[in-house]
């Protein structure tokens, strides 16, 4: 996989949405997410991960190294007899691989290590964001979580949010019955006209090193799933969406320079004063305050 990462990372993205829906909240009829208090749009961690592991699933198709172990219509338990074979074990009943994994680790104190290392090597977001994998924790192993390197936040809007529903009609009838006395049908569906949201993260060089050898090669992966995690996304229900900024600070050592809300505070981003309702990017100004970054962190925007 490469070179292990040798420092730490903070970063801001900024990403924008116009006529969709970024991230519906099932609690409240699949509407945008809204923080109640303050009308400030949001999009779950939850959602920006399942976008860049998507995108790496599309580049690399199941390559050596570069497996999806959170994916659609994949059982976790599946992904996990993987690793269990690699040790001898070749049980598919769950209950049995259970059984057999608490006797090995018995008989083999590197049990734990050794599941670990096979799937942070083989899955690139445990490699990259860590999991909680069932069957090693029901098995009582050590290796059943994984803490990833790479955290990111709830995106915020920049902004208050105006979440609208609007009414759609479809002329294709369901049923023959429903034909006889209508000839359309009705639907909703919810749109943020326009929202610029703005999520931060953290990559640790040291959980890298320790846990998941997270490398070189791996970030610059994440870069450019990052900057491209909205363009194989596109759907009507998201309307467009696209990555507007990606700023990068690079620490000199493993333990980084200086607390990462410094660096975050060195990112103002503010509505132009004659704009009264943002409805694109050019309504926005973003500075990086580059006098309030030390000398020894390294500032980057990748777009």
């Amino acid at each position: 996989m490469g070179e292990v990462i040798k420092n730490r990372y903070e970063f801001v993205v900024l990403f924008d949405v116009e006529n969709g829906n970024p991230n519906g909240d099932p609690d409240a009829g699949n509407m945008p997410r809204v923080d109640p208090e303050s009308g400030l749009g949001l999009v779950t961690d939850v959602c920006l991960k399942r976008k860049i592991r998507n995108y790496i699933e599309t580049l690399k198709e199941e390559d050596d190294g570069y497996k999806i172990y959170i994916k659609d219509d994949i059982p976790l338990n599946r992904s996990d007899r993987e690793a269990c074979k690699s040790l001898g074990i070749e049980e598919t009943d769950d209950k049995k691989v259970t059984e057999s994994l608490k006797k090995l680790k018995k008989s083999d104190a590197d049990a734990d290590v050794k599941i670990r290392d096979y799937m942070c090597w083989n899955f690139y977001d445990i490699r990259t964001f860590g999991a909680v994998m069932t069957t090693f924790v029901k098995a009582a192993l050590n290796c059943g979580q994984v803490r990833g390197p790479v955290q990111i936040g709830f995106a915020r809007s920049v902004d208050p949010i105006v979440s609208q529903e609007v009414t759609i009609t479809r002329v294709a009838i369901t049923t023959e019955k429903d034909a006889e006395s209508k000839s359309t049908e009705m639907g909703r569906k919810s749109i943020v006209p326009y929202g610029l949201y703005r999520a931060e993260g953290y990559v640790s060089a040291n959980l890298a090193r320790k846990v998941t050898g997270f490398s070189e090669e791996d970030l610059d992966l994440l870069w450019e799933a990052i900057i491209n995690m909205f363009e194989h996304d596109h759907s009507a229900a998201r309307g467009n969406m696209a990555v507007r900024e990606l700023i990068v600070f690079k620490h000199s050592k493993e333990l980084g320079d200086c607390p990462a809300y410094k660096l975050f505070d060195s990112v103002e981003v503010r509505r132009k004063e004659e704009v009264e309702y943002p409805r694109s990017y050019k309504d926005y100004i973003v500075e990086v305050h580059e006098e309030n970054i030390p000398d020894s962190v390294e500032m980057k925007r990748m777009i």
